[in-house]
């Protein structure tokens, strides 16, 4: 009996193979395609499923003897449910490139103030009033937002990176709360809103100057008005680190930080680490070159323009632009002192800071919980879920979250009597900054769309009003002019010397408050040790003493005291 050939086990495999439908074959790499790109995304559309699509909670993590944490656990409804990601956003980077590239913002129409800041630097200021929504425009137009004795509540309005008044996520927050009746001004980054840089000095994402400033003058001009302030991303940043730096000398009554990053280092290593995050790395990198592209004509001689060209990540950038115009030595010392988290312990107004643990920008890992916690004047708030910035909620994904969430927090604060009145006494900044802002004509577009600031020349008010006021069959009262003069010579130097020792007094009180409060805390802490340390040294001196004191003692009283009781 002739044995069978023996067949090969693979030949038999690869027959088996050949008779399974090509349409299965395309159905399992379908399969498998959607498991990476479910795990690459991280979609959870199927948890939310599993529970029944009821949401995750908010945490809240504060101090346990802060009036202002039970206050907003108390008060705040929208903290005390859960957060609900829109079905089919059911991922974090699907949410933030959602809000992006879309972001379904609502129309608005911003009133644009330029601010002249004392280095040359231009800072567009864009409002949004209750009237504004109703008249329902979208665009930036010219005119007054406000009144002087105005006492509407301000909110002011800090973007992130590379954003402006135009970003989907400012536009929901600004047509929200101007809805709600407050006036909105989105201070806008030096060189972005379409205003052209027009100093050597560029901001940064540590650099509070500008918000400094303006706030300042806001509560300058409207020193009836109480002041807030929002930050996001970079601009929560920022926020949070003048608040600290400022204390209790800020006008700033209450504020909110949206997804910041806290801690500047430990970002840029978690944005470096998977391929993802690499993603976000290049587009932000891409965002900035076209920032620097766009004012080129400063930037190329301040800053290794070759180095911005070619840079492949926000490491690069900063390596070769904002470290050097910040003059800061490394990178990585850039990025440790622009953190607002070595600020956290001196912010001394309320504040409210929301995170999302999947953020794909601001890693979950730089959030300083124990730093919150001990601070009693501020409220964490995070969830599991809301990406960047996105926060979607409803089918439709109509709303953003965190915008209720702050116009709930202010409208908490408003009400309580936990915010500290703002002093309205004497201005900080002097009234020649105040006569840079709306005064026409202060636009210049130029060719590429650009808007730069143009300056105005002075002009003598009693030669255009002296006509129409002291006029005699058409011929100059020369008496009444020179009167006249002489009233403004000496109304102006009475204003400049009261702005002077107002000023003075102001600096004065900045230098001493800082080295009152360190000298403050050190008493306290020292309270407790000071005992410790008295017996301490006690302790240790003792022989030594005890010895002096026992032969003082043998030669005063050695006359008095019998021999036997100082023998050995």
């Amino acid at each position: 009996m002739d044995c069978e050939p023996a067949i090969s086990p693979y030949a038999l495999l690869f027959r088996a193979l050949a008779l399974i439908p090509v349409s299965h074959y395309f159905l399992a790499a379908l399969f498998l395609l959607l498991v990476f790109l479910y795990n690459f995304l991280e979609i959870h559309f199927l948890h939310d499923l599993l529970t029944l699509f009821r949401g995750d909670p908010v945490t809240l993590t504060y101090s346990s003897s802060s009036d202002l944490g039970r206050s907003v656990a108390a008060k705040c409804k929208i903290l005390q449910q859960r957060y609900l990601v829109t079905p089919w956003l059911s991922s974090p980077h699907i949410q933030t490139a959602f809000l992006t590239f879309h972001g379904r913002p609502p129309p608005v129409t911003y009133r644009r103030h330029l601010f002249r800041a004392f280095d040359g630097g231009t800072i567009a200021l864009d409002w949004l009033t209750y009237s504004d929504v109703l008249e329902g425009a979208s665009g930036i137009i010219d005119g007054s937002a406000a009144y002087k004795g105005d006492k509407t509540p301000i909110a002011i309005v800090i973007p992130g990176l590379t954003s402006d008044s135009t970003a989907a996520y400012v536009k929901h927050l600004a047509f929200n709360m101007a809805r709600q009746g407050w006036n909105v001004v989105v201070s806008n980054h030096r060189g972005l809103g379409g205003v052209s840089l027009t100093s050597d000095c560029c901001y940064n994402a540590g650099w509070t100057e500008d918000v400094r400033k303006i706030i300042d003058h806001i509560h300058c001009e409207y020193p009836e008005a109480p002041i807030y302030a929002v930050g996001t991303s970079i601009g929560a940043n920022i926020l949070v680190k003048y608040l600290g730096e400022e204390g209790a000398n800020t006008p700033v009554v209450g504020a909110a930080a949206i997804c910041s990053p806290w801690d500047l280092l430990v970002c840029d290593r978690f944005i470096n680490r998977r391929p993802m995050q690499k993603i976000y790395d290049r587009a932000l990198t891409v965002g900035l070159q076209g920032y620097a592209q766009l004012h080129q004509s400063i930037l190329s001689r301040l800053v290794n323009w070759e180095g911005v060209e070619k840079s492949s990540s926000l490491r690069d950038f900063d390596n070769h632009a904002t470290r050097i115009l910040g003059k800061f030595e490394t990178v990585d010392t850039y990025y440790r002192r622009s953190s607002s988290t070595n600020h956290i312990e001196n912010v001394s107004v309320p504040l409210l800071c929301v995170s999302a643990l999947d953020d794909p920008v601001c890693t979950s890992e730089a959030i300083p919980w124990d730093e919150c916690r001990v601070n009693e004047n501020i409220v964490l708030a995070t969830t599991p879920h809301g990406g960047h910035l996105a926060f979607y909620e409803g089918i439709t994904a109509s709303g953003i979250w965190w915008v209720r969430v702050v116009n709930e927090f202010f409208g908490v604060l408003r009400t309580s009597p936990l915010i500290k009145r703002q002093k309205t006494q004497g201005c900080p900044l002097p009234k020649p900054l105040q006569s840079s802002i709306d005064q026409a004509p202060y636009l210049n577009v130029t060719g590429d769309g650009m808007v730069t600031a143009m300056g105005n020349e002075p002009r003598d008010v009693l030669q255009e009003d002296a006509p129409n006021e002291h006029t005699i069959g058409g011929n100059k009262d020369e008496s009444a002019i020179s009167d006249n003069r002489t009233h403004f010579e000496l109304t102006d130097k009475i204003d400049s010397d009261e702005q002077i020792k107002q000023k003075v007094e102001k600096n004065v009180k900045d230098l001493i408050f800082p080295v009152q409060k360190r000298v403050d805390k050190l008493s306290r802490r020292s309270r407790q040790s000071i005992w410790l340390l008295a017996y301490i040294a006690i302790v240790t001196t003792w022989p030594f003493v005890g010895s002096l004191i026992v032969s003082v003692l043998k030669k005063r009283f050695k006359t008095f005291i019998p021999g036997t009781l100082f023998r050995k």
